[in-house]
């Protein structure tokens, strides 16, 4: 017998047919003999709604009450999928993050788990239960419900596999597995057997959208083996271990192209190139919450320098305002930006042993006309800064490079 946790997203529960399937399959595994903690997500876009209907009552939206606003589409699929398991003949019990022992920080919006306390968890697999879980919430050491931001039901679900001990966690949702590249730019996409924690971090990290980098971390953190798969075709999809792929041949050395059309790129020109200068830079766009990305200093000339780098559309015009009011601490002469750009990215373990890949990713790009503007290296990924009317053709001619065509 097998203690599975298995997470559904928005898609998958998106209405009532959608339920009804989820409850089929949990009904199939349990009837094999296995053990079931499901995690649900808010039905559909029913977040996104709610963030519209917060948008048109208020311009003050205090992070508690949007918590508390938030949490409210997972509370009503729990209780949803919990008669559908039942009207399947499964004694089900829903929870919410709270009920489930999540303690998080006080970060309202995006909060941080603390601790999990499972013993309802376990209370309930002892008497033969099915619990479902709201994904995505907790209660914080101040007692009030908080949100673990977007993505969070992965997270959820990757750390009650962690504390129960599961044999796997299952992400379900509404492609089949982890691609090379994205479908919808590159139809020749190959959905992979398996993937390294590392390399899917990396993946995530540039643009792959599911599962959420933050339930990868999570996971390669603590060990525990992620199946991405489809909630609609219920086929093996792409399994997440450690260990090395065993269908991996040494050649192989990129797996996957991705790409990221969420950033913007900052540019402060002729800094004064001392030391202690960059630091104050981004001390203080940290201080301000911006999360910087790609950063590219140039040779110092007669004293000065140029330093971009790429920050989230969302944190473009903080950036830029932090920047200005530190022209003259930083010594420089100017700040301008950039916000189309995208990113494109090459991933894969055997790149650290291939000294070619650098070069044929550059080789293809300047082959289709695609000009790099900043490069970054992590030893299995290599990505370019290029514009964002580029970017498709970008991930096109890169997938073809390195043969990753089904």
């Amino acid at each position: 017998m097998a203690l599975i946790v298995q997470k559904f997203g928005g898609t998958s529960v998106a209405d009532a047919d959608r339920i009804r399937e989820v409850a089929d399959q949990v009904a199939r595994n349990v009837r094999h003999g296995n053990q079931v903690i499901l995690v649900i997500s808010a039905m559909g876009k029913e977040t996104d709604e709610l963030l519209r209907l917060a948008g048109d009552v208020a311009r003050l939206r205090p992070g508690r009450e949007m918590d508390m606003l938030i949490t409210a589409g997972e509370r009503k699929a729990i209780a949803l999928v919990a008669m559908a398991l039942a009207d399947k003949g499964l004694d089900a019990v829903s929870f919410t993050g709270s009920q489930i022992g999540f303690i998080t920080d006080t970060n309202h919006m995006n909060a941080k788990i603390l601790e999990v306390r499972p013993e309802r968890l376990r209370e309930a697999l002892e008497r033969g239960q099915v619990p479902v879980v709201a994904g995505a919430q907790g209660v914080s050491t101040d007692r009030d419900v908080t949100f673990l931001g977007r993505g969070g039901s992965d997270t959820t679900a990757v750390a009650i596999a962690h504390v129960m001990a599961a044999d796997v966690c299952e992400l379900y949702t509404d492609v089949s597995g982890v691609y090379s590249a994205d479908p919808r730019l590159v139809p020749g996409a190959r959905r992979m057997a398996e993937v390294t924690f590392d390399e899917l971090l990396e993946m995530t990290a540039t643009g792959c959208p599911k599962p959420a980098m933050r339930s990868v971390e999570f996971a390669r953190s603590y060990g525990v083996t992620l199946h991405v798969r489809s909630a609609f075709t219920w086929e093996p999809g792409t399994w997440v271990r450690e260990e090395t792929r065993e269908s991996a041949v040494e050649e192989a050395s990129v797996i996957a192209v991705t790409h990221d059309t969420s950033d913007a790129k900052v540019t402060v020109e002729r800094v004064a190139d001392h030391p202690g200068v960059a630091a104050s830079l981004f001390r203080r766009l940290a201080e301000r919450g911006v999360n910087v990305d790609m950063i590219v200093q140039n040779v110092s000339l007669s004293g000065h320098t140029d330093i971009s780098f790429t920050v989230p559309q969302d944190s473009f015009a903080e950036s830029l305002a932090t920047c200005r009011s530190m022209l003259g601490d930083l010594g420089a002469k100017d700040v301008t930006g950039d916000e189309a750009v995208g990113k494109v990215s090459i991933v894969g373990s055997g790149m650290k042993s291939d000294p070619g890949v650098a070069a044929r990713m550059f080789e293809a790009l300047g082959a289709a006309g695609v000009n790099i503007e900043m490069i970054s290296t992590s030893p299995i990924r290599t990505s370019c800064v290029v514009r964002r009317d580029q970017v498709e053709t970008a991930v096109q001619v890169l997938h073809q490079a390195f043969d990753l065509d089904a």
